[in-house]
């Protein structure tokens, strides 16, 4: 392996931070949508977050992506000579 468990925890926890963002809005209803509102709050509040699962959700997701980067990293399609062809970067 080309790296340390500290580079392939940071690689992890970048991908993990990027899908907790990408997951959070999936789900969630505010209260204008649902037409109750609790008076001084914004309507555009959620009633329900559901962050349990969305932490669930997001650590699955993230490790199946961290896999198949890994998989291809192993594999020889991640390496810098490749990237820099593909961006149209000189080496």
């Amino acid at each position: 392996m080309a790296y340390s468990i500290s580079t392939a925890f940071a690689i992890y926890f970048v991908i993990w931070w990027i899908t907790l963002f990408l997951t959070l809005p999936f789900g969630v209803r505010s209260q204008h949508e649902d037409g109750e509102g609790v008076a001084g709050t914004d309507p555009g509040a959620p009633i329900m977050a559901r962050m349990g699962r969305k932490l669930i959700w997001t650590t699955v997701i993230s490790a199946v992506i961290y896999a198949v980067a890994l998989l291809a990293y192993n594999a020889g399609y991640l390496n810098i000579e490749r990237l820099s062809k593909l961006m149209g970067i000189p080496l």
